[in-house]
């Protein structure tokens, strides 16, 4: 036997019901684990994020070019005449959407190898509903890439 057509209209209305309310509540899911991801980034930086600095070097200004920044290389492509390069690690918490990493750079100095800097940030990008809108994302501490650390490693001597 059928539903008839009062059973096929509560079924619609049950169904109809179920997925207003799951498109109503997949937003907040969603933005409950961007906020605890994000929590977790903020965390992270209060730790150990920022630029460090073990030993600042004074170069003349004929070192710096014309926008105050002295040249540094990755270590992939620093020559041997390079004194410096910096490495760069990225450390992923969690892969895919959304994802969750740690970007480190290190200043050596290449004659001993010692560290004289690194910054260190952490970051979110996406876990947002799918859609054609760009991801969002967060990061922490401001002022934490290789030009930061750069900037903050070599200064003018006086």
């Amino acid at each position: 036997m059928g539903y008839g057509k009062q059973g096929q209209s509560q079924t619609f209305a049950k169904n109809l019901f179920f997925t207003l309310l799951l498109a109503g509540v997949w937003p907040l899911l969603i933005g409950c684990e961007k906020i605890q991801l994000d929590e977790r980034v903020s965390q992270l930086c209060r730790q150990d994020g920022g630029v460090r600095v073990y030993e600042t070097v004074k170069l003349s200004a004929g070192e710096f070019d014309r926008y105050g920044v002295v040249r540094v290389p990755r270590e992939k492509d620093a020559k041997g005449m390079d004194a410096y390069f910096y490495e760069q690690d990225v450390h992923y918490y969690l892969k895919g959407n959304p994802e969750l990493w740690r970007l480190n750079f290190r200043i050596v100095r290449r004659a001993d190898k010692k560290v004289l800097g690194e910054a260190t940030s952490y970051a979110r990008s996406g876990g947002d509903l799918p859609g054609p809108w760009h991801e969002s994302s967060f990061g922490c501490p401001e002022r934490s890439d290789i030009s930061d650390l750069k900037r903050q490693v070599f200064v003018l001597e006086q």
